[in-house]
């Protein structure tokens, strides 16, 4: 008798260490780039912060191909009191108290990661949400990537449509020839505005990358269907628990590795497990 659905997960890629692997998208791509750089991959992961919809990675991603600089134009003090200075390009782990500080760290950041990515061949693509926010007080201002705690009246909410997802996803697909792309759907849902609206964006997605000829891992279906069990949840029962996400992990090496360096891959994770864990000397 069998009591869960298991989720097939044909091979998609065949990654190597020696590969330059960039990791763009939601907070399950930071996991999994985590997990990647713990394995001895060389990994470029999320060098503006989490990113959550597709236009916010095209935009990403345009960035890191021109490089061009951050100015005080783009700087925008956070709400709620923070006392911080960010820019609605980044995630607000990049904010700063100055101005000034901001744009040193973003564009010293920028350099590194335009450089490195550049260099990539293979890049990984993790999307979370088909819904977007527009600052309104900026016309001009493409999709957000983060709010900045600010107030929400200053936004514009909308879904994203699937041929606009679509149109996002193939330009950065075929902007770059020389890079093998990944894609996947975030297991994490986003509850904000209800279940309902997160099954739609989630759908939008999945029926956008239907459209495109490139690989896709099947993490979100992983999740839904064979670890649909809340003891695989963390305690807010949206993220996925640890035994979840090494779960995951595990059916990633087998879909995007390759064999021969699964031994070599391990060995990492154990040095690096113990490194983590080495008690403090006096």
């Amino acid at each position: 008798m069998k009591l869960f659905t298991e989720i097939p997960c044909e091979k998609v890629a065949e990654l190597a260490l020696s590969d330059r692997i960039c990791v763009l998208g939601s907070c399950f791509a930071d996991e999994i780039g985590a997990r990647m750089e713990a394995a001895g991959f060389d990994v470029l992961r999320n060098p503006f912060g989490t990113l959550y919809n597709p236009a916010s990675i095209a935009a990403a991603v345009a960035r890191l191909d021109n490089a061009e600089p951050f100015t005080p134009e783009d700087c925008v003090e956070m709400g709620a009191g923070a006392g911080r200075i960010c820019s609605f390009s980044h995630h607000t782990s990049f904010a700063r108290p100055t101005a000034e500080e901001f744009l040193a760290h973003a564009n010293e950041r920028l350099a590194e990661a335009s450089a490195r990515w550049c260099a990539c061949k293979r890049v990984i693509l993790t999307l979370g949400t088909a819904w977007v926010w527009r600052a309104l007080e900026r016309p001009g201002q493409p999709v957000v990537a983060n709010c900045l705690k600010r107030p929400a009246r200053e936004f514009a909410h909308e879904l994203l449509s699937v041929e606009a997802c679509t149109e996002l996803l193939r330009g950065i697909i075929e902007a770059h020839p020389d890079k093998q792309f990944i894609l996947t759907v975030s297991p994490i849902r986003h509850l904000g505005d209800g279940a309902h609206a997160n099954t739609v964006s989630k759908s939008t997605l999945h029926l956008a990358i239907q459209q495109l000829p490139v690989a896709y891992f099947p993490a979100y279906e992983i999740v839904m269907d064979e670890l649909r069990d809340y003891r695989f949840y963390a305690d807010d029962l949206v993220h996925p628990a640890p035994a979840a996400i090494q779960i995951i992990w595990e059916r990633f090496l087998d879909a995007c590795t390759l064999p021969s360096e699964r031994e070599r891959i391990l060995a990492a994770e154990r040095a690096s497990r113990a490194a983590a864990h080495r008690p403090g000397r006096n």
